[in-house]
């Protein structure tokens, strides 16, 4: 199992969250190096407050073995040209150390935060990775760009813009989906699946990773060595009070989740559909305070894995050892035995073995 973690990391009192809570890009240096010493595989970045691509670009200058990725950046609000150009970049920069992950987000951001006219979305993201293969095959092979769609038509590459072939691998592409048309465009032309934390083992099992099948199968291509990245929410500390109350905080989020209609396939899945239709309605009132109280107990452990520190290895394996190929978590690290323990946990979930069953 391929194990990362984000940013921010959570390093209470060391000054790494700025006041808001947000990230604070003039640490990302000195957490990247945390992260790599305590021996996580991978660290993700969010295209949140800050430029994804700048993180990444501190994260890999400070760091000789780990790999970064983009989890996720937002897509069409920038150019195919300029995401393939910029991923060329940190790849060579870092080795090929950098992965980048795509998603498109929802119709009102891309509307109202970013100025776009919207599109469907997976016939849209289908052609913007084509593109993004089109370029990189272009660049590495010293041939000319000629890629055609719907959304883009890019046959330009004069010399002196043009990227010179790389000497280590392209970047991995991994795609964001939620829904199985964005999984099979997935299995279609990305080489890994970035799973949203409101997809549960059942949802992926029965329903994300068929349709990337179905994409592999369209495209005839193999799956070997495709990532299934998973980012579940875990509720966990060193002390049952923390455990609740970030017990209380994942209640939260998953209201919200199941408010949101582009994740409501998942509530769907286990039957769920008047809850999320109930939260969809408290959501547009703005009753923010009311949703939490809708998500019991039984709902809040079908989605989140809650469990002190002694036993949150066990229950992340027991739930994706054997199904996932990358997991993401984030424990805060306070203090240098903090630190020991979440390097034990890495290392626990690291060599689990899959269930029998």
């Amino acid at each position: 199992m391929f194990v990362e973690t984000v940013l921010p990391l959570g390093k209470a009192d060391s000054g790494l969250k700025a006041a808001d809570g947000a990230l604070d890009i003039r640490q990302v240096a000195q957490d990247a190096a945390l992260v790599e010493s305590l021996g996580f595989d991978g660290l993700s970045v969010r295209d949140n407050k800050d430029d994804p691509y700048i993180l990444s670009t501190l994260a890999l200058q400070a760091t000789t073995r780990l790999e970064v990725s983009t989890a996720v950046a937002i897509a069409f609000p920038r150019s195919p040209t300029v995401t393939a150009m910029t991923a060329w970049s940190l790849a060579r920069l870092s080795g090929g150390r950098f992965t980048l992950g795509l998603g498109s987000q929802v119709k009102g951001h891309i509307e109202r935060r970013f100025g776009m006219r919207w599109s469907a979305p997976g016939p849209w993201m289908r052609d913007y990775l084509r593109a993004v293969r089109d370029l990189w095959q272009a660049w590495q092979t010293e041939t000319p760009v000629a890629h055609a769609s719907e959304h883009y038509k890019i046959n330009l590459n004069v010399p002196v813009f043009t990227p010179l072939p790389l000497e280590n691998p392209a970047p991995k592409l991994h795609l964001a989906a939620v829904n199985p048309y964005m999984g099979q465009v997935a299995g279609e032309l990305a080489d890994g699946l970035c799973v949203h934390p409101v997809c549960t083992p059942h949802y992926l099992r029965t329903v994300m990773l068929p349709a990337v099948q179905r994409g592999a199968e369209r495209a005839g291509r193999s799956l070997e060595g495709f990532a299934v990245a998973v980012a579940p929410l875990v509720a966990t500390g060193p002390d049952e009070e923390t455990v609740l109350r970030k017990r209380e905080e994942i209640r939260g989020r998953i209201a919200f989740y199941g408010s949101t209609p582009a994740y409501s396939a998942t509530f769907v899945a286990h039957g769920l559909e008047a809850l999320a239709g109930e939260l969809n309605t408290l959501s547009r009132a703005q009753r923010w305070t009311e949703m939490a109280a809708l998500i019991s107990d039984e709902v809040l452990d079908l989605y989140a894995i809650v469990a002190g520190h002694d036993d949150i290895a066990a229950r992340i394996a027991d739930r994706y050892v054997g199904l996932a190929t990358r997991l993401e978590f984030s424990i805060p690290v306070a203090s240098p035995a903090d630190a020991e323990r979440l390097r034990d946990i890495v290392q626990q979930i690291k060599h689990a073995a899959p269930r029998a069953d």
